[in-house]
């Protein structure tokens, strides 16, 4: 294997993707860890927006303290997986910030980069919210040209789910 496309955020489910790749992969010749922000914070509203309309909300934030707000936050995010695996040894890992609809994003960036594997952590929404807001790696694994490997929380009976399906441990 020689590219690993990482999906991370702040949420602990993101954490459980250390564990997947410790676990469960062997080390590749390069990691992109991808952080992809949420113009509009947590308003499902931008999963309903095109190109058009997605392209004039990152014009019109451009240089506003929201957007510098965002940046940050994933600039430290970033910074905490990429030092997490380069304590495990990987010598090549490169991040990625990108903005819009995470699924979309991170289909985008795995075919541009012509990655081998995606990793994401699971978003958990369950019920209502799941059928309002989706679930990202479900999205992504759907529509994805390459395996997709998705770390569950820690505490969860199905830690690792690898194409949709979970692997007990």
């Amino acid at each position: 294997m020689k590219k690993v496309l990482i999906a991370v955020d702040d949420t602990k489910a993101s954490k459980a993707v250390l564990s997947v790749f410790k676990n469960l992969v062997r080390p590749p010749e390069e990691v992109l860890l991808l952080h992809v922000q949420r113009l509009q914070g947590k308003s499902l509203m931008i999963d309903m927006l095109g190109d058009a309309e997605l392209s004039t909300l990152r014009e019109s934030l451009k240089g506003t303290e929201y957007k510098e707000k965002l940046d940050r936050e994933s600039e430290q995010i970033l910074k905490y997986y990429k030092r997490e695996f380069e304590d495990c040894g990987l010598i090549s890992v490169r991040t990625l910030i990108r903005d819009g609809i995470a699924a979309d994003e991170i289909l985008k960036v795995a075919e541009d980069e012509k990655v081998d594997l995606i990793i994401t952590g699971s978003n958990g929404n369950k019920g209502m919210l799941r059928l309002i807001a989706g679930c990202l790696p479900s999205e992504v694994e759907k529509r994805s040209k390459v395996p997709v490997l998705i770390g569950k929380e820690e505490g969860s009976k199905e830690v690792y789910g690898v194409q949709g399906a979970a692997v007990k441990i």
